[in-house]
């Protein structure tokens, strides 16, 4: 007799999905956990805890034998899915003895709540259906379930959904971030991994299954198709294999012909969401083999039923181009929705058959899904060792060591092969130290190594402009140029070289040393970006340190200007930091002639609501890893003035000027095509008049104010500075350089960029760039970096480069007693650009 399996229903006390209900994160992982009680074929892991605490859960579906087998299926998978050194009669023995592994992920989006709501039910329907179609699935795949990417942001959601219950702001969005740092980004971090959360992905998706399939469950808003599903639509991202593109279609008919059978309507497929898009979840995989999909849902108003009429519905950005210009029958859109109510409810029936059919293609069809598998590994890794380049090197020797450390690091948690030089070598008359690290092509991951190490160039051609020449934007940046981004240099290889390899197994971080004794101090190297960590700890601690303002000789080393210098006595403190952050110091046997002291400062950083402003998470996120002291500095405290009692200085993330000052809000909607969102007054932020004179006050009495990027627009008009943004007002045609990596000049004398190449590379988007305005005080300017006069673009889209030639990226320019700082890139995107980190924290530390 089978033991009787809790429904939803039944647990939840309510239908899943059903109008002004949702389930909350905690009581769904203790249905998880009954699950498991009830039935054999279901294991629930906690991967660990999410950044606020929470258990991030990996639940696995299959029958019964296989959980059993478990450590074997995963095993066998692992050596289709890298079958060098295996003979093609043995890869096909495997194929036989293995399972289909398809993963799919919920809500990594917190206010996308359709997936997690749905996770219960699709899980009860597998373990329960006694059908043919479910036996199959069970017998031939292990489904991989995360069903809740973001379980802090969950929690959220539905606290303040309930809060709003019944009012008339009932279903309307949260008006600060749904994660502790960086909100709907976290879909941005699956490259770099700086949150736990993708972390644990990576670990699933990149390092222990590999699995055949990948499936992200998403919303979008609320206007155009129902639902989007595989596969997408032009312009694509080089280097995948092309069978990654044929199994795209080939997954999203099928999911496209379920939901036709199933009667939803208004499906869409083919269309709207490009094959180049970041490199979130559901894009990378495809470079790791992994045939990765979204599905994107209509949106509702969280659980509360959204009215839509038929005159509102409309086509998608980009148009033609995007495969969807208006919203009627078409090959891919043959079922248009008529309008209505739209549900919850709605989203979770057509996101469980999208969920479903995946299982059922992959269930049909395991033998040649996993052959599939193996022939994507197999000619990877023949391009590989047939095309250019053969391999990259990153040196051992770096501008910034412990960054080099963590790109390796990074591409090691990604599943890909590096090895470490035991000995030097050489490669075309170059030698390298020992502790290189070789990436060589001839691997299954070619296509990602090359999309990460490589330049890459986004496609200027009739996928990505209009008929006019207008550009059509890139769903996100137009490169993720690891290497680029960290400001690490890799050599491209093209020859086949020996020497002496270890291959990484397990990774370990540098540890650092105290070099010598002194009874004067001891000096570290201000290239590392890790010496600022270091600093800020020392400095908490009450321990003097200076910077060196001209280049400095200890023992054989030389240092440029801006090292840090640390008072003797605190070798002990010295000796444990070493340890944990890989940094060196070296004893000082004579005293520097010219240096400053530095002191521990006060730093405030704004935060606004209307929806929370990413790049302030992300910012606050490095500042923490790297200890810096900040405040949250609210409305509020701004317009009570006195900001220079309270701060030393004051820093705006990059944000458009309407959200600063809350000045236009309907006009700035209007403008980039989105719904006004509705808030609670409470919740409707900017900093006004008030606000704009407080902070003027601020700065003349001596503040220091850092703008970054977008906010370098509030900063130049509304404290008129002596400086123009030579963009301002050129049209997309003449001028666009959608996130892209550029070349900079770097005058690294200067105290804001100490410890800077003098050529770099700034990750530019929707960025400001200067011009000093000629006036009788031109000294009180000063330009930190500036673009070259050509040759700007290494990876990305630069359409009219002249433009931008000769002009600022950086400018520190003086008000009053104080100074105000442009830095006009994203020095800090996304804690991604450790390349120029360092002209940020410079500003931080004075």
């Amino acid at each position: 007799m089978k033991n009787k399996v809790t429904s939803p229903e039944e647990f939840f006390g309510f239908e899943m999905g059903s109008d002004k209900k949702m389930a909350r994160w905690d009581k769904i992982v203790e249905y998880f956990k009954v699950l498991t009680k009830e039935s054999d074929k279901i294991t629930v892991e906690n991967m660990g805890p999410s950044t606020e605490g929470n258990p991030f859960l990996l639940v696995t579906i299959s029958s019964a034998k296989n959980l059993r087998n478990i450590n074997r299926i995963r095993e066998v998978n692992a050596k289709i899915s890298d079958p060098r050194g295996y003979a093609e009669k043995e890869v096909a023995s495997l194929i036989k003895e293995g399972k289909a592994v398809i993963c799919q992920s919920m809500s990594l989006h917190a206010s996308e709540i359709g997936g997690t709501q749905m996770a219960p039910e699709l899980a009860y329907d597998i373990l329960t259906r006694d059908d043919e179609e479910t036996t199959r699935i069970l017998d031939n795949v292990v489904f991989l379930m995360i069903p809740c990417f973001n379980p802090d942001g969950e929690i959220m959601i539905k606290d303040w959904y309930d809060k709003w219950l019944g009012t008339e702001y009932d279903g309307c969005g949260l008006p600060w971030l749904y994660h502790k740092y960086v909100g709907h980004d976290n879909n941005r971090d699956a490259f770099m991994m700086n949150m736990i959360e993708s972390q644990y992905a990576a670990k699933i998706l990149f390092r222990e299954w590999h699995p055949q399939a990948y499936q992200d469950h998403h919303h979008m808003g609320s206007y155009a198709a129902r639902l989007y599903v595989a596969p997408y639509c032009e312009p694509i991202r080089p280097h995948a294999d092309p069978l990654i593109w044929r199994e795209l279609s080939w997954y999203g008919a099928h999911i496209a012909y379920k939901l036709e059978q199933g009667e939803k309507t208004g499906i869409l497929n083919n269309a709207q969401y490009a094959g180049w898009g970041h490199f979130g979840f559901h894009w990378i995989g495809n470079y790791h083999n992994t045939t990765s999909m979204l599905t994107e849902s209509a949106s509702a108003k969280l659980a509360t039923p959204m009215f839509v009429h038929s005159s509102q519905l409309t086509g998608v950005a980009g148009g033609a181009l995007r495969g969807f210009p208006q919203n009627k029958s078409q090959t891919n859109f043959p079922h248009p929705w008529p309008g209505g109510w739209w549900k919850l409810r709605d989203i979770i029936e057509q996101q469980k058959i999208a969920a479903w059919a995946i299982l059922d293609l992959a269930a049909r069809h395991k033998e040649t899904i996993l052959n599939n598998t193996y022939l994507k590994a197999k000619r990877q890794t023949e391009l590989g060792a047939k095309g250019s380049p053969k391999a990259y090197i990153i040196p051992a020797i770096q501008h910034d060591q412990l960054t080099a450390e963590k790109l390796a690091e990074k591409l090691w948690m990604q599943g890909i092969e590096l090895k470490k030089a035991q000995k030097e070598f050489t490669v075309d008359g170059i030698t390298y130290p020992k502790g290189s690290y070789v990436i060589s092509l001839d691997q299954p991951k070619m296509g990602l190594i090359k999309n990460l190490l490589g330049r890459t160039l986004y496609p200027d051609d009739a996928w990505s402009r209009e008929g006019d020449g207008s550009p059509v934007r890139p769903y996100d940046t137009a490169t993720d140029t690891m290497s680029e981004f960290m400001g690490v240099r890799v050599d491209s290889i093209d020859s086949v070289f020996q020497g002496e390899f270890e291959t990484i197994e397990t990774f370990k971080a540098p540890l650092g040393k105290l070099i010598g004794a002194s009874k004067i101090g001891y000096a570290y190297d201000c290239r590392l970006n890790e010496s600022f960590k270091v600093t800020n700890i020392l400095l908490t601690k009450g321990i003097k340190i200076a910077r060196a303002d001209e280049a400095i000789l200890v023992d054989d080393i030389t240092f440029p200007p801006g090292a840090f210098i640390v008072s003797s006595g605190s070798e002990k403190i010295l000796t444990e930091l070493a340890k944990r952050t890989g940094v060196d110091f070296y004893a000082i046997k004579k005293a520097a002639s010219k240096t400053h002291e530095i002191k521990l400062l006060k730093i405030g950083m704004y935060q606004r609501y209307w929806g929370g402003n990413i790049d302030e998470g992300w910012t606050r996120w490095l500042l923490e890893q790297h200890e810096f002291a900040i405040s949250k500095v609210m409305d509020k405290d701004i317009k009570e003035g006195n900001l220079a009692e309270k701060y030393d200085i004051l820093i705006l993330p990059s944000d458009p000027m309407p959200l600063i000052t809350g000045e236009n809000i309907e006009e700035y909607y209007s403008k980039i095509q989105r719904p006004m969102p509705q808030f609670p007054p409470e919740f409707r932020s900017g900093i006004g008049k008030d606000g704009v004179e407080a902070i003027r006050k601020f700065v003349e009495d001596g503040g220091t104010l850092v703008a970054l990027n977008q906010s370098c627009e509030f900063a130049i008009e509304r404290l008129k500075l002596k400086v123009t943004n030579v963009l301002k007002d050129v049209k997309s045609k003449e001028f666009y350089c959608p996130g892209s990596t550029l070349r900079i000049n770097v005058d690294d004398s200067h105290p804001l960029a100490y410890g800077m190449p003098k050529k770099a590379l700034a990750l530019f988007w929707s960025s400001p760039a200067f011009n000093i305005i000629p006036s009788e005080f031109n000294e009180d300017c000063e330009v930190v970096a500036q673009y070259p006069e050509r040759d700007l673009l290494q990876s990305g889209w630069l359409i009219g480069g002249e433009k931008l030639a000769n002009s600022a990226a950086v400018v520190s320019t003086k008000l009053g007693k104080g100074k105000v700082i442009l830095i006009g890139f994203f020095s800090q995107h996304r804690a991604q650009t450790h390349g120029t980190f360092k002209l940020f924290f410079n500003a931080l530390i004075q």
